[in-house]
Protein backbone atom coordinates (compact mmCIF):
# COMPACT_ATOMS: atom_id res chain seq x y z
CA UNK A 1 0.00 0.00 0.00
CA UNK A 2 1.49 3.15 -1.11
CA UNK A 3 1.49 5.66 1.77
CA UNK A 4 2.55 8.96 2.82
CA UNK A 5 5.02 9.80 5.26
CA UNK A 6 3.92 12.86 6.21
CA UNK A 7 0.04 12.39 6.54
CA UNK A 8 -0.31 10.40 10.48
CA UNK A 9 -3.49 8.06 9.41
CA UNK A 10 -1.40 6.57 6.77
CA UNK A 11 1.92 6.32 8.91
CA UNK A 12 0.17 4.45 11.56
CA UNK A 13 -1.63 2.04 9.04
CA UNK A 14 1.47 1.33 7.45
CA UNK A 15 3.11 0.55 11.10
CA UNK A 16 0.47 -1.51 12.03
CA UNK A 17 0.57 -3.46 8.78
CA UNK A 18 4.71 -3.52 9.06
CA UNK A 19 4.68 -4.85 12.87
CA UNK A 20 1.49 -7.14 12.03
CA UNK A 21 0.15 -6.01 15.38
CA UNK A 22 -2.76 -3.32 16.35
CA UNK A 23 -1.18 -3.65 19.85
CA UNK A 24 -0.49 -0.23 21.78
CA UNK A 25 1.37 -0.41 24.90
CA UNK A 26 0.31 1.95 27.30
CA UNK A 27 3.18 3.46 29.31
CA UNK A 28 1.53 4.11 32.59
CA UNK A 29 3.94 3.87 35.46
CA UNK A 30 3.34 3.60 38.93
CA UNK A 31 5.87 3.87 41.91
CA UNK A 32 4.70 0.73 44.34
CA UNK A 33 4.11 -1.61 41.26
CA UNK A 34 7.55 -0.93 39.66
CA UNK A 35 9.82 -3.79 39.01
CA UNK A 36 11.55 -4.35 42.86
CA UNK A 37 15.03 -3.66 41.58
CA UNK A 38 13.57 -0.09 40.00
CA UNK A 39 11.78 0.98 43.03
CA UNK A 40 12.71 3.71 45.27
CA UNK A 41 11.41 6.11 48.52
CA UNK A 42 8.27 7.30 47.71
CA UNK A 43 8.74 10.69 48.80
CA UNK A 44 12.38 11.09 46.44
CA UNK A 45 10.57 12.70 43.19
CA UNK A 46 13.89 12.95 41.81
CA UNK A 47 14.68 8.80 41.92
CA UNK A 48 11.51 7.83 41.39
CA UNK A 49 11.68 10.07 38.08
CA UNK A 50 14.61 8.39 36.94
CA UNK A 51 12.85 5.01 37.71
CA UNK A 52 9.94 5.90 35.69
CA UNK A 53 12.56 6.68 32.81
CA UNK A 54 14.30 3.89 33.07
CA UNK A 55 11.27 1.63 33.42
CA UNK A 56 9.57 3.00 30.42
CA UNK A 57 12.59 3.05 27.83
CA UNK A 58 12.95 -0.75 28.97
CA UNK A 59 9.09 -1.51 27.97
CA UNK A 60 9.78 0.29 24.75
CA UNK A 61 12.99 -1.73 24.33
CA UNK A 62 11.06 -4.92 25.32
CA UNK A 63 7.75 -3.87 22.83
CA UNK A 64 9.35 -2.26 19.69
CA UNK A 65 9.11 -4.82 17.95
CA UNK A 66 5.55 -5.85 18.28
CA UNK A 67 4.07 -2.90 18.73
CA UNK A 68 3.25 0.10 16.27
CA UNK A 69 3.17 2.95 18.99
CA UNK A 70 3.10 3.44 22.13
CA UNK A 71 0.70 5.40 24.46
CA UNK A 72 2.48 7.34 27.27
CA UNK A 73 -0.15 8.45 30.03
CA UNK A 74 1.35 12.47 30.74
CA UNK A 75 -0.76 12.03 34.13
CA UNK A 76 1.65 9.40 35.92
CA UNK A 77 4.77 11.64 34.87
CA UNK A 78 3.02 15.20 35.66
CA UNK A 79 2.87 14.21 39.19
CA UNK A 80 6.25 13.95 40.30
CA UNK A 81 6.78 17.64 38.79
CA UNK A 82 9.74 19.08 36.47
CA UNK A 83 11.60 15.76 37.17
CA UNK A 84 8.83 13.49 35.89
CA UNK A 85 8.25 15.06 33.12
CA UNK A 86 11.87 15.54 31.80
CA UNK A 87 11.09 11.36 32.26
CA UNK A 88 8.48 11.68 30.23
CA UNK A 89 10.73 13.53 27.23
CA UNK A 90 13.21 10.66 27.83
CA UNK A 91 10.35 8.03 27.30
CA UNK A 92 8.85 9.81 24.11
CA UNK A 93 12.42 10.25 22.60
CA UNK A 94 13.94 7.09 23.20
CA UNK A 95 10.45 5.43 21.50
CA UNK A 96 10.99 7.88 18.66
CA UNK A 97 14.81 6.31 18.19
CA UNK A 98 13.20 2.85 18.52
CA UNK A 99 11.19 3.12 15.61
CA UNK A 100 7.89 3.38 17.26
CA UNK A 101 5.13 6.27 16.93
CA UNK A 102 4.08 7.99 20.15
CA UNK A 103 0.44 8.86 20.99
CA UNK A 104 0.58 11.22 23.86
CA UNK A 105 -2.51 10.77 26.30
CA UNK A 106 -2.67 14.08 27.94
CA UNK A 107 -6.49 14.80 26.83
CA UNK A 108 -5.55 18.80 26.03
CA UNK A 109 -7.68 21.17 24.93
CA UNK A 110 -8.67 24.88 25.50
CA UNK A 111 -9.75 27.57 23.28
CA UNK A 112 -8.34 29.61 20.78
CA UNK A 113 -4.71 30.71 21.52
CA UNK A 114 -4.01 28.07 24.63
CA UNK A 115 -5.42 25.41 22.55
CA UNK A 116 -2.87 26.56 19.60
CA UNK A 117 0.06 26.34 22.00
CA UNK A 118 -0.66 23.02 23.31
CA UNK A 119 -1.02 21.90 19.61
CA UNK A 120 2.46 23.07 19.09
CA UNK A 121 3.63 21.81 22.09
CA UNK A 122 2.71 18.57 21.59
CA UNK A 123 2.20 17.36 17.62
CA UNK A 124 5.11 16.68 15.31
CA UNK A 125 8.67 15.84 15.13
CA UNK A 126 11.12 18.33 16.94
CA UNK A 127 12.33 21.30 16.27
CA UNK A 128 7.96 21.50 15.31
CA UNK A 129 7.43 20.86 18.65
CA UNK A 130 8.83 20.65 21.75
CA UNK A 131 7.96 17.29 22.62
CA UNK A 132 8.09 15.72 19.34
CA UNK A 133 4.76 13.40 19.45
CA UNK A 134 3.07 11.46 16.56
CA UNK A 135 -0.27 11.98 17.98
CA UNK A 136 -2.26 13.73 21.03
CA UNK A 137 -5.41 12.92 22.53
CA UNK A 138 -7.64 15.20 22.90
CA UNK A 139 -11.31 16.00 24.85
CA UNK A 140 -13.63 17.66 22.30
CA UNK A 141 -16.26 18.73 25.03
CA UNK A 142 -15.78 22.69 24.54
CA UNK A 143 -16.98 22.84 21.74
CA UNK A 144 -15.65 21.19 17.87
CA UNK A 145 -14.57 24.47 17.14
CA UNK A 146 -11.49 24.19 20.10
CA UNK A 147 -10.48 21.47 17.85
CA UNK A 148 -9.60 23.03 14.94
CA UNK A 149 -6.29 24.33 16.12
CA UNK A 150 -5.05 20.48 16.91
CA UNK A 151 -5.76 18.97 13.54
CA UNK A 152 -4.50 22.21 11.74
CA UNK A 153 -1.19 21.73 13.70
CA UNK A 154 -1.57 18.20 12.49
CA UNK A 155 -1.90 18.65 8.78
CA UNK A 156 0.81 20.53 8.84
CA UNK A 157 3.09 18.48 10.90
CA UNK A 158 2.25 15.52 9.99
CA UNK A 159 0.62 13.98 13.19
CA UNK A 160 -2.85 13.22 14.37
CA UNK A 161 -5.13 13.85 16.98
CA UNK A 162 -7.40 11.00 18.89
CA UNK A 163 -10.76 12.92 20.08
CA UNK A 164 -12.44 11.23 23.06
CA UNK A 165 -15.42 9.63 21.95
CA UNK A 166 -17.16 7.21 23.64
CA UNK A 167 -14.81 6.65 26.70
CA UNK A 168 -14.72 3.62 28.77
CA UNK A 169 -14.98 4.58 32.26
CA UNK A 170 -18.27 3.52 34.02
CA UNK A 171 -20.05 6.92 34.21
CA UNK A 172 -19.58 8.22 30.84
CA UNK A 173 -22.94 7.09 29.94
CA UNK A 174 -23.88 10.22 32.13
CA UNK A 175 -23.21 12.56 29.64
CA UNK A 176 -21.69 10.81 26.03
CA UNK A 177 -24.89 9.04 25.88
CA UNK A 178 -27.48 12.08 26.47
CA UNK A 179 -30.02 12.61 23.66
CA UNK A 180 -28.65 15.53 21.61
CA UNK A 181 -31.91 18.09 20.47
CA UNK A 182 -34.32 15.91 21.38
CA UNK A 183 -33.47 13.42 18.31
CA UNK A 184 -32.24 10.40 17.74
CA UNK A 185 -28.30 11.19 17.77
CA UNK A 186 -26.58 10.91 21.35
CA UNK A 187 -23.74 13.17 22.39
CA UNK A 188 -21.50 10.59 21.53
CA UNK A 189 -22.78 10.53 17.82
CA UNK A 190 -22.59 14.21 17.06
CA UNK A 191 -18.89 13.93 18.20
CA UNK A 192 -18.67 11.06 15.49
CA UNK A 193 -19.58 13.17 13.06
CA UNK A 194 -17.83 15.48 13.85
CA UNK A 195 -14.37 13.26 13.52
CA UNK A 196 -15.53 11.71 10.46
CA UNK A 197 -15.61 15.14 8.87
CA UNK A 198 -12.46 15.47 9.75
CA UNK A 199 -11.15 12.64 8.38
CA UNK A 200 -13.06 13.26 5.45
CA UNK A 201 -11.06 16.79 4.96
CA UNK A 202 -7.66 14.54 5.43
CA UNK A 203 -7.57 10.98 3.78
CA UNK A 204 -4.81 10.00 3.03
CA UNK A 205 -3.75 6.75 0.58
CA UNK A 206 -4.92 3.96 3.46
CA UNK A 207 -8.37 5.28 3.57
CA UNK A 208 -8.32 6.98 6.73
CA UNK A 209 -8.06 10.52 7.64
CA UNK A 210 -6.09 12.39 10.20
CA UNK A 211 -8.66 12.38 13.10
CA UNK A 212 -8.75 9.40 15.14
CA UNK A 213 -11.46 8.61 17.99
CA UNK A 214 -11.27 7.16 21.03
CA UNK A 215 -13.97 4.42 21.60
CA UNK A 216 -13.81 2.13 24.77
CA UNK A 217 -13.83 -1.77 24.64
CA UNK A 218 -16.18 -1.50 28.00
CA UNK A 219 -19.39 -0.92 25.61
CA UNK A 220 -18.94 -3.06 22.33
CA UNK A 221 -22.37 -2.60 20.93
CA UNK A 222 -21.60 1.57 20.25
CA UNK A 223 -17.89 0.45 19.04
CA UNK A 224 -19.78 -1.60 16.36
CA UNK A 225 -22.42 1.71 15.70
CA UNK A 226 -19.38 4.39 15.96
CA UNK A 227 -17.60 2.36 13.86
CA UNK A 228 -20.07 2.57 10.87
CA UNK A 229 -20.50 5.88 11.39
CA UNK A 230 -16.70 6.81 11.45
CA UNK A 231 -15.64 4.75 8.68
CA UNK A 232 -12.10 6.80 7.92
CA UNK A 233 -11.25 7.19 11.36
CA UNK A 234 -8.68 5.34 13.29
CA UNK A 235 -9.88 3.89 15.99
CA UNK A 236 -8.32 3.81 19.49
CA UNK A 237 -9.57 1.24 21.92
CA UNK A 238 -8.64 1.57 25.63
CA UNK A 239 -10.25 -1.08 27.97
CA UNK A 240 -8.83 -4.19 26.66
CA UNK A 241 -7.48 -6.26 29.31
CA UNK A 242 -7.20 -5.07 32.94
CA UNK A 243 -10.50 -3.03 32.53
CA UNK A 244 -12.18 -6.15 31.70
CA UNK A 245 -12.47 -5.77 27.61
CA UNK A 246 -11.97 -9.01 25.81
CA UNK A 247 -11.01 -9.52 22.03
CA UNK A 248 -14.52 -10.37 21.15
CA UNK A 249 -15.36 -6.95 22.88
CA UNK A 250 -13.22 -4.55 20.19
CA UNK A 251 -13.37 -7.12 17.14
CA UNK A 252 -16.05 -4.31 15.51
CA UNK A 253 -13.30 -1.84 15.86
CA UNK A 254 -11.75 -3.37 12.65
CA UNK A 255 -12.01 -2.87 9.17
CA UNK A 256 -12.77 -6.01 6.59
CA UNK A 257 -8.59 -5.71 6.45
CA UNK A 258 -7.93 -5.53 10.08
CA UNK A 259 -7.14 -2.28 10.20
CA UNK A 260 -8.50 0.84 11.15
CA UNK A 261 -7.93 0.48 14.89
CA UNK A 262 -5.24 0.37 17.52
CA UNK A 263 -6.40 -1.54 21.03
CA UNK A 264 -4.16 -0.25 23.73
CA UNK A 265 -3.24 -2.69 26.71
CA UNK A 266 -1.32 -0.77 29.54
CA UNK A 267 -1.35 -2.46 33.01
CA UNK A 268 -2.03 -5.92 31.59
CA UNK A 269 0.85 -5.69 29.64
CA UNK A 270 3.69 -3.34 31.70
CA UNK A 271 3.07 -4.99 34.77
CA UNK A 272 2.84 -8.58 33.54
CA UNK A 273 5.56 -9.90 35.92
CA UNK A 274 3.22 -9.56 38.84
CA UNK A 275 1.15 -11.89 37.23
CA UNK A 276 1.30 -15.58 38.43
CA UNK A 277 0.59 -16.39 35.01
CA UNK A 278 3.78 -14.92 34.16
CA UNK A 279 6.08 -16.19 37.09
CA UNK A 280 8.11 -18.33 34.94
CA UNK A 281 9.10 -15.54 32.83
CA UNK A 282 9.62 -12.94 35.30
CA UNK A 283 11.84 -15.07 37.17
CA UNK A 284 14.29 -14.79 34.81
CA UNK A 285 14.02 -11.22 33.81
CA UNK A 286 10.30 -8.89 34.37
CA UNK A 287 11.06 -7.69 30.62
CA UNK A 288 10.25 -11.41 29.56
CA UNK A 289 7.38 -11.41 31.21
CA UNK A 290 6.17 -7.86 29.40
CA UNK A 291 7.29 -9.60 26.38
CA UNK A 292 5.11 -12.60 26.66
CA UNK A 293 2.50 -10.56 28.12
CA UNK A 294 2.40 -8.77 24.74
CA UNK A 295 2.96 -11.28 22.40
CA UNK A 296 -0.41 -13.24 24.16
CA UNK A 297 -2.49 -10.10 23.88
CA UNK A 298 -1.47 -10.18 20.05
CA UNK A 299 -2.54 -13.85 19.67
CA UNK A 300 -5.80 -12.94 21.49
CA UNK A 301 -6.24 -10.42 18.93
CA UNK A 302 -5.24 -12.52 16.05
CA UNK A 303 -7.60 -15.61 17.44
CA UNK A 304 -10.68 -13.66 17.48
CA UNK A 305 -10.49 -10.50 15.42
CA UNK A 306 -9.65 -9.44 11.85
CA UNK A 307 -6.36 -8.57 13.36
CA UNK A 308 -5.48 -12.04 12.67
CA UNK A 309 -5.49 -11.21 8.60
CA UNK A 310 -2.43 -8.87 9.46
CA UNK A 311 -0.09 -12.02 9.99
Amino acid sequence: MPFSPSHFGDRLTHAIKAKRSPLVVGIDPRPNQLPPSLQTDSGDLTATAKSFATFGKAIIDTVADLAPAVKPQAAFFERLGPEGMAALAEVCDHAVSAGLLVIMDAKRNDIGATAEAYAAAYLGPKPESAWGCDALTINPYMGFDTLEPFFKQGQSTGAGVFVLCKTSNPGSDALQSRQADGGDQTITDLVADEIQRLCEASLGESGYGNAGAVVGATYPQQLEHLRNKMKNSILLVPGFGAQGGSAADVAAAFDENGLGAVINSSRGVIFAYEKEKYQSQAAKSWQDAVRQSALDAIGVLRDSTNAGKLA
